[in-house]
């Protein structure tokens, strides 16, 4: 079996890139749904609601980051046009939105979408002792699971 630079298999490691850049079309989707919520936004939870989308659009900036150099450092090359994005991209596109709980909405059900990527990628490098990805896609689901848990209940929905 031939083993890239960092000792994991070659073959292996090109499907955990295809899928790491499906995951980076797809948080630069949502970055972008973001900052349309966070400029969009109205109302009388404005103030709270447009400095949590600014927390979120800038922690999703730093997620893409560092996907982007995981895919390099797999020795693959990340996506890094629009077209490529919405070609792989999974998540509703949030266009106009201004009011707080279709914005919240629109949050939750990308980030339980992100959240079977992630998983799917987890699994897969999981498999072939992928440490450095499996680690960072145990980050994202335990943090992005714990959004979701938040969200749920500004929401007042059940998980």
């Amino acid at each position: 079996m031939k083993t890239n630079k960092i000792g994991l298999p070659v073959k292996e490691s090109e499907l955990i890139v295809l899928e790491l850049n499906v995951l980076l079309a797809n948080f630069q989707v949502y970055y972008q749904n973001l900052r349309g919520l966070h400029w969009n936004i109205r109302g009388r939870r404005f103030f709270d609601l447009h400095l949590k989308f600014e927390e979120l659009y800038n922690d999703s900036q730093l997620k893409v980051d560092v996907i982007a150099e995981r895919v390099l450092t797999l020795g693959g090359r990340p996506l890094h046009t629009f077209d490529d994005y919405l070609q792989f991209n999974q998540l509703e596109i949030g266009k106009d939105i201004s009011n707080d709980e279709k914005a919240i909405h629109l949050i939750v059900n990308s980030l339980a979408q992100l959240l079977k990527i992630e998983r799917k990628i987890a699994a897969n490098s999981s498999e072939i002792n992928d440490e450095g990805t499996n680690s960072m896609m145990s980050a994202f689901i335990a943090e992005q699971e714990k959004t979701i848990w938040m969200l749920q209940a500004w929401l007042e929905e059940e998980l």
